[in-house]
């Protein structure tokens, strides 16, 4: 019988295998995520890092292994267990944005709380304030193809957040962006996480954006090759201040 994952650790996974058509992404990884923690992953291109995401997000099933959200099981779910668990406690930033091309940036952000039961105002006064914090609130009523990648970047990271889900999950976020906009999303994701006890699992191979983490594991070839140790938080804030 499998061993119940740590009280503090609101992702944990053990032994976890993932192949894409027979070529290895994970080669048996093992981690636990704490509760409010900003965990940052990096490695190179083709380390494995999305695979790990997706297999703690419930995208992805397991090949083999273990994965475990706030002491429940993830791997034994289906497909419908896994979306739904995506949709009410996870949010996604990728290095694209995938808006919903119809909807105004407004609406956007909105769309995740309206699906989960909020009401309209609620919604939308989230929305707002969150296209405020990430300075696109002058594009509140513009659509996706009005807008440059940058600014729909910063679109995207705003629906993740809105919400305010247990874990969000950000591949490559600040990819589309340059340094100084990299900076200002990357400290606006880990100052959310904080400020409101969400977990935040940060996939990246720029070196200057581990400075936002309390702790950084690293990949290579689907292992990991060495964690390091945790970051008091506040010396991970002042880090990122600087």
């Amino acid at each position: 019988m499998s061993a119940a994952p740590p009280d503090n650790d609101v992702l944990w996974a053990r032994g976890i295998v993932k192949s894409h058509h027979g070529t290895p992404a994970l080669r048996g990884i093992s981690i636990g995520v704490r509760e409010g923690e900003v965990l940052a992953v990096t490695g190179p291109r083709g380390s494995g890092k999305s695979t790990l995401l997706g297999c703690l997000s419930a995208l992805l099933p397991v090949d083999e292994g273990e994965v475990w959200f706030n002491s429940a099981p993830v791997h034994t779910l289906n497909r419908t267990g896994r979306e739904r668990l995506r949709r009410d406690r996870f949010g996604f930033v990728g290095s694209e944005p995938h808006l919903v091309p119809e909807l105004t940036a407004r609406e956007n952000v909105a769309l995740p709380l309206l699906l989960s039961g909020a009401g309209h105002k609620a919604a939308y006064t989230a929305a707002a304030e969150w296209l405020e914090r990430l300075d696109v609130a002058d594009h509140a009523k513009r659509r996706p193809a009005e807008l440059i990648q940058s600014q729909r970047q910063r679109i995207a990271v705003a629906r993740a957040l809105a919400p305010l889900p247990s874990v969000v999950f950000a591949d490559d976020p600040t990819a589309p962006l340059h340094r100084e906009a990299k900076d200002q999303v990357l400290r606006i994701l880990a100052s959310a996480a904080r400020s409101h006890q969400l977990t935040l699992v940060l996939a990246t191979h720029d070196p200057e954006l581990v400075k936002y983490a309390d702790r950084t594991v690293a990949l290579l070839d689907g292992r990991l090759t060495g964690p390091v140790a945790p970051v008091p938080r506040g010396a991970a804030a002042l880090t990122a201040g600087r």
